[in-house]
């Protein structure tokens, strides 16, 4: 069991440290660059965290794939990842899949597999649904319905990357210096009433929005059940969540 004491004070003096880090940057006419300095700013802000959460939203980073629905989806076990490849392939044409690319980081522990689709939707199923709502409507039942699955981001030309550690170790893990975007947001987390698991940290995301905040949301439980009224199911056991499906 980890001393969470000892991660929220790590220095053992009276100095407080529980405020979550947060950073963003855009290019506003558009053009990609480098998050390089992204990933430092975060790393600067390293006694914002305990480690037990890190993440980034990176815009326009698949301009292969720009017409695509991008899903990343991580797994806990194997079978969770065979019942929800054989629903993508039920609901969508799959144009291409692949791991996400990850490279070995000491402090990333026991890290679930993550893999990344990218989708179009089958026009013969859409209906009279809204293509929004189609994909809203998935992704619910997905880590609702199907077990060890959890769809964090599902936008496109965009991506959510995210994990159990401090945002410059989750950077490293997913390799993030490959990767070019014009806008880029990112978080360090300090879990206040919530666990710290791969899919607790921020940001949050549905279709093209991603959340990341600092502080506590004191209303989530009526959020969250007004939510569902529309829904939108919370799976990922945080307060952020009700804001990127609101």
């Amino acid at each position: 069991m980890r001393n969470i004491r000892r991660l929220n004070n790590p220095n053992d003096d009276n100095k407080v440290i529980d405020a979550c880090s947060i950073f963003g940057a855009m290019d506003t006419a558009g053009r990609r660059f480098s998050g390089e300095g992204v990933i430092r700013a975060t790393a600067n802000m390293r006694d914002r965290g305990n480690g037990l959460g890190g993440g980034y939203a990176v815009y326009g980073l698949y301009p292969e794939y720009a017409d695509q629905y991008a899903f990343h989806v991580m797994y806990l076990s194997p079978q969770g990842r065979r019942d929800t490849e054989a629903f993508i392939k039920e609901n969508f044409s799959l144009v291409a899949e692949e791991e996400v690319p990850t490279q070995a980081v000491p402090q990333i522990q026991d890290p679930p597999m993550v893999r990344r689709y990218f989708l179009d939707i089958n026009q013969d199923q859409l209906g009279e649904q809204a293509e929004d709502d189609y994909i809203v409507d998935r992704v619910m039942t997905i880590n609702t319905k199907l077990g060890d699955s959890f769809v964090f981001s599902s936008g496109k030309d965009m991506a959510v990357f995210k994990g159990v550690g401090y945002p410059k170790d989750i950077a490293d893990y997913f390799c993030l210096e490959q990767y070019k975007g014009y806008l880029w947001t990112a978080h360090g987390r300090f879990p206040t009433n919530s666990p710290g698991w791969w899919g607790g940290a921020h940001p949050f995301s549905i279709l093209d929005w991603t959340v990341i905040h600092n502080g506590e949301i004191s209303s989530y439980g009526i959020n969250r059940r007004y939510l569902e009224q529309f829904g939108y199911h919370c799976t990922m056991q945080t307060d952020t969540e009700v804001v990127a499906y609101a």
